[in-house]
């Protein structure tokens, strides 16, 4: 008989749902709204109402579905209490007992990172090793480890939050956290973006990146072009990128290291930046871990949280 498993990755805006096959095979991919209104209460009615159309659709019985995963953003303890998701309107919630009393079928949750990160280590760039770091540089810098296969949680449901890693004492700003020198602030597309016109602001240094408004993807671009001070502020990003890496590696020792999010997409270019300063600051029993890029994009929760059903 087929099996089935559904996972679901909910974000402030849309919840991307997928129907997958035991050994991984993405059978079907939509997306629903996700609607916040009235605390989020009709988030996860909305997801199994979804699903269970999906299943009508396709002829599926309760019996050949193992059940569902769902991510979400916000720290999910190993009993499936989320107890803060400000995008979905959700405190103290236990989304495990909320989504198996609407879907009537086996559940399973995490945070979306840790989910992410999951996918990526099941179908994606960490695929074939069970000690994997997933580093997604995006608005913020998140996070997810998997150790032995495993999701490495924590406590309270928020293992992995590396982005969070302090890094410079002197800094002035605030992370969106309340604290001062995270990682985040260096190592996302906003901190890249925070660098870029620090040094702009610091330097009477012709750039093309003078020439009106950019964004992070034209620093990199400007950088591979061979502008002068795009490489300065690249390689000022990498070195925060390597030390915040570094740190990270020194305590999971990960076989491979997995960089996904928007940033990525600046390519190998990334491993250059940040190699001179992840050798200068990783313990040197960790050093030997690979380096690869992501290869899910945005569909890693999906599949992450299907595999959370997935022995």
């Amino acid at each position: 008989m087929a099996r089935y498993v559904f996972g679901a990755d909910v974000g402030g805006t849309t919840a991307k749902i997928g129907l997958l096959t035991e050994t991984g095979e993405m059978l079907d991919f939509w997306e629903i709204p996700t609607r916040t209104e009235d605390h989020g209460k009709m988030i996860l009615a909305d997801v199994s109402d979804s699903i269970r159309a999906k299943m009508k659709e396709r002829n599926i019985e309760d019996t050949e579905v193992i059940g569902a995963g769902i991510g979400v953003p916000g720290a999910v303890n190993a009993d499936g209490l989320c107890y803060q998701a400000v995008n979905l309107g959700w405190e103290n919630y236990n989304v495990v007992n909320e989504f198996h009393s609407k879907l009537k079928l086996p559940v399973k949750a995490g945070n979306d990172a840790n989910v992410a990160a999951l996918g990526e280590a099941w179908k994606g760039g960490g695929k074939g090793y069970k000690n994997m770091l997933l580093v997604t540089l995006g608005t913020g810098v998140g996070g997810g480890i998997i150790n032995e296969g495993k999701i490495l949680t924590g406590s309270f449901g928020s293992g992995g939050e590396i982005g969070h890693i302090h890094l410079v004492d002197d800094e002035e700003d605030a992370c969106g956290c309340g604290n001062n020198g995270c990682f985040e602030q260096y190592a996302s597309a906003t901190g890249a973006m925070r660098l870029a016109k620090r040094m702009l602001a610091s330097s009477n240094e012709d750039s093309v990146l003078r020439n009106g408004e950019f964004e992070c993807k034209d620093v990199f671009d400007a950088a591979k072009k061979g502008d002068a001070l795009a490489v300065k502020i690249a390689e000022q990003y990498g070195y925060y990128l390597g030390k915040g890496i570094a740190i990270t590696a020194t305590v999971v020792n990960p076989e491979i290291i997995v960089l996904g999010g928007g940033v990525s997409k600046a390519g190998e270019m990334l491993f250059d930046l940040l190699m001179p300063s992840f050798k200068k600051y990783v313990f040197s029993g960790c050093s030997n871990a690979k380096f690869t890029l992501a290869k899910l994009g945005n569909d890693a929760g999906v599949y992450g949280a299907a595999k959370l059903l997935i022995p």
